[in-house]
């Protein structure tokens, strides 16, 4: 498998800079893996697509004000982006320098606090708070949102809300599991009322979710490992779905990550976990059935994970529609549904 393989043209105005005027006034191209079959739809038909008995999985990580901007002794501009938060005080973390910090240095966020490195581990860096709060009260402080790279902005007050989910819960991600952040509580609510079990992972987004591939053959990518929990509530209300004959559907390709990689021995776990999964077609699904997703980068790991659900022939061509009707991509772009396609 050649990363040319999951190339497509995507011309730079299809790229979403701000969200909707409302969550749920988006597109939804509805794609069956199975036939090969295309539908445009409206997010606001998504009611229509699921029945009762269904359930929905949705991924509760809440998007940490991450990106931070320092200054070395030497009075070198540094910028932080904190990958993964460890305790109240250590971090492991990207820093973009001219010069490479060295360990023992100090970068300087405020007049008195700031992140000292200790050690680097390939392109992270561990790093300690120097303040008298906790890390995620000071970064809250003196953090910005980290919007992804292909947002041509400075985060704005239409971001602090909207690059969140309204279920957001458990704070540690760095990048929005975007697929959700078309619901809102009204959809959510009418959902429920039908009877729809709506349910839920953790899984702390990295920023590694934006690293390219950068080796011809994509079996040979590593993936940065990202912390997920899945409870125990959420493996029982699978099973009761499987049991009945529902459906289960991640919302947002971190949901699906999560629950794959609690299955890797054959059977959905409940519990905690490191996972570096890399989906690529070929992939055996043993949870998932259907997956709400947002459009993605080409070449990236997203994309070649909906080529893995859905067929790759099949994604190809969805993207290309996508295109030609003017879909508005990645982030605060337009929805996918996707019924997988059979092995």
């Amino acid at each position: 498998m050649k990363i040319s393989d999951f190339d497509f043209h995507l011309p730079d105005e299809l790229i979403a800079q701000f969200p909707a005027e409302q969550r749920r006034h988006s597109r939804m191209l509805h794609l069956d893996g199975r036939s090969g079959e295309l539908r445009d739809r409206m997010f606001t038909e998504f009611a229509d697509c699921v029945r009762a008995g269904d359930v929905l999985v949705f991924n509760d990580t809440r998007v940490i004000k991450a990106r931070l901007f320092a200054t070395k002794d030497s009075g070198g501009k540094v910028e932080v982006l904190l990958e993964r938060i460890l305790d109240e005080r250590h971090a492991l973390a990207m820093i973009r320098a001219s010069h490479a910090p060295k360990p023992d240095s100090f970068l300087r966020v405020t007049q008195d606090s700031g992140l000292t490195v200790l050690a680097r581990s390939n392109d992270l860096y561990k790093v300690r708070l120097e303040a008298e709060q906790p890390l995620l009260e000071w970064l809250d402080k003196h953090g910005s949102l980290p919007l992804p790279p292909y947002i041509g902005r400075v985060p704005g007050n239409i971001d602090e809300s909207r690059y969140q989910t309204v279920y957001a819960a458990k704070p540690g991600a760095v990048a929005a599991p975007t697929a959700g952040l078309h619901f809102d509580e009204d959809m959510l609510a009418m959902l429920r009322d039908m009877g729809v079990k709506l349910a839920y992972v953790t899984l702390h987004v990295g920023a590694g979710t934006f690293q390219p591939v950068r080796v011809d053959d994509v079996r040979e990518h590593q993936m940065h490992s990202e912390w997920y929990h899945v409870p125990q509530e959420t493996v029982d209300a699978i099973a009761a779905a499987k049991a009945a004959g529902g459906r289960v559907l991640a919302v947002g390709t971190t949901s699906l990550r999560a629950l794959e990689s609690a299955a890797g021995q054959g059977a959905l776990h409940s519990g905690y976990g490191e996972t570096n999964l890399f989906i690529l077609p070929g992939y055996e699904f043993r949870v998932v059935e259907r997956l709400f997703t947002n459009f993605h980068l080409p070449k990236s790991t997203l994309f070649m994970l909906v080529c893995a659900f859905g067929g790759t022939l099949n994604m190809r061509r969805a993207y290309r529609h996508a295109v030609d009707e003017c879909y508005r991509f990645f982030s605060y772009g337009d929805a996918m549904l996707i019924e997988r396609q059979e092995a």
